[in-house]
């Protein structure tokens, strides 16, 4: 039961992050007024606004495709599921905290609970090696 409920967690988080991709191509507000990944610390200045929206849409959707790929691949029992779930673990952490904006106001409008969940992923992945099918 618990693989089952782990399983579709990781499919739920991946669609989570396609909720994100709508709001860094501007189809929806997820909030009045957010608007990230605008003033990302690390690329805005390099790439402008526009260029790191673009580049959060596609980094979103590979990491979404991962998690929910991976998700199933819990669900289905296969073995292949774990480096997927790894990776795009790992790059979900990496898209908000390198386009985050720097300010410590609304840190939940800016990722910092998807990072939290991706980190608790990575843990119990990488290091409790959980779950194991037998």
């Amino acid at each position: 039961m618990a693989n089952l409920i782990f399983g579709v967690f990781l499919v739920l988080h991946g669609l989570v992050h396609l909720l994100y991709l709508g709001q860094s191509q501007r189809f929806f507000e997820l909030q009045p007024g957010m608007t990230w990944p605008d003033r990302s610390w690390a690329f805005s200045r390099l790439l402008g606004n526009a260029a790191v929206r673009n580049l959060a849409s596609i980094l979103l959707a590979v990491a979404a495709a991962g998690l929910i790929a991976g998700g199933a691949g819990v669900l289905a029992r296969q073995g292949w599921w774990r480096p997927v779930v790894l990776g795009a673990a790992a790059l979900s952490a990496l898209i908000y905290v390198f386009l985050w904006d720097g300010s410590v106001r609304q840190l939940d409008n800016k990722g910092a609970v998807g990072i939290l969940i991706s980190l608790a992923v990575l843990v119990v992945v990488l290091l409790l090696r959980w779950p194991q099918f037998e």
